[in-house]
């Protein structure tokens, strides 16, 4: 199975999270997509939360630029979850955003982040093989 990081802050994102799920509780702006994208190697997943999207959906930003990196992100509901606080993005958290990658991993707006975490901790290798990564 996965591993799952919770943290906080996307700032405390490090290289022994890489190929793991993290759910964040920081907001998915641009600038969060830099902590994600710095570590190396790079997350399966990072759930962060929408902080109630903004001005021109700049609370969900990072969503875009971490699936042109071939990473899976999606964003909460700020109604749904404290910002930062992971362990209550996970617990709570409903998703209201999502990349690309994260549709064709199977997550669908309006799923809890528990669902989705599960959903991304027991995917199955894309080889044809069916053990758990």
């Amino acid at each position: 199975m996965r591993a799952l990081h919770l943290i906080d802050s996307i700032t405390e994102i490090t290289a022994a999270m890489g190929g793991a799920v993290v759910v964040s509780g920081s907001h998915g702006g641009r600038s969060a997509a830099f902590f994600a994208l710095a570590s190396r190697p790079a997350p399966r997943a990072v759930f962060f939360n929408d902080a109630g999207i903004g001005k021109e959906a700049a609370g969900i930003a990072a969503l875009q630029g971490l699936e042109q990196a071939g990473i899976v992100a999606a964003a909460y509901s700020h109604d749904s979850a404290r910002i930062g606080d992971a362990l209550d993005g996970f617990e709570c958290g409903v998703v209201t955003a999502l990349n690309a990658a994260a549709g064709a991993a199977g997550l669908v707006a309006g799923q809890t982040v528990a669902e989705a975490v599960y959903l991304l901790r027991t995917e199955v290798a894309d080889d044809g093989a069916c053990t758990p990564r």
